[in-house]
Order: structure tokens, then C-alpha cells, then sequence
């Protein structure tokens, strides 16, 4: 699938509207993570969680990789860069940095622990 097609775009959006995901990102922005460390402060089954991640993996925001019996997650900053030239096309937006990124995602975060 082209980066930039319009499936992948929904992907990226879909993905990136349920808070569950954007916590899961922001706690990615820190360090690769197992699965079980990733649901660990949720309320929510572990298959529920690898659902979750299976969305994000499927976007292309994160990479999942075994490492022996355990399965890692990370971060992919490239899966942001179609819906940021996206976006740029709008010429209201700059492209994304990911430092920035970072900051929203802990704003996000903080907002969502303090419920």
C-alpha cells in the first residue's frame, strides 16, 4: 500500500482517534515496550490491548517485533509522515516534529490520568 494513498490515511486517523492508542504512542515515545509492560496500566484484557497495537501496527505507527517468547513494540516515526504531508497539502500545518508530538502526547496523557 502506496504511504500516501488514501487507505493508509484512514488507517493513520483511525487509529490515531481512540485515546487508548494515543496513550499507548505516548508511552512508546519513552522506550520500547513488551506487550504485557504496554497493558499494564490499563483496565483491559491483554487481548484487548493486542487489538489495540494490532491497529496501530496495522496503520504503520508501530513495529512489533518477537524477541523470544516476548513480543516488543516500538514507536515508528515514518508511520506519521503521510498524514503530515497530508496535512501540509492544506498549507495550514507544519510538518510534524516529533519533539512537539511528544509534548502533546504527554499533554494528552497527563489529561487523561488526571479523569
Amino acid at each position: 500500500m502506496n504511504a500516501h494513498s488514501p487507505v493508509r490515511l484512514d488507517l493513520i486517523f483511525a487509529a490515531l482517534a481512540d485515546p487508548t492508542r494515543r496513550r499507548v504512542l505516548s508511552m512508546l515515545l519513552e522506550d520500547d515496550m513488551a506487550v504485557s509492560d504496554v497493558a499494564e496500566p490499563f483496565e483491559m484484557s491483554l487481548a484487548a490491548i493486542s487489538k489495540h497495537l494490532s491497529v496501530l501496527a496495522g496503520a504503520g505507527l508501530i513495529r512489533q517485533e518477537r524477541r523470544g517468547r516476548i513480543t516488543w513494540c516500538m514507536l515508528d516515526p515514518e508511520g506519521m509522515r503521510a498524514a503530515s504531508v497530508w496535512m501540509q497539502g492544506f498549507g495550514q500545518f507544519d510538518p510534524v516534529d516529533l519533539d512537539d508530538f511528544e509534548r502533546f502526547l504527554e499533554a494528552q496523557l497527563t489529561d487523561w490520568t488526571e479523569e
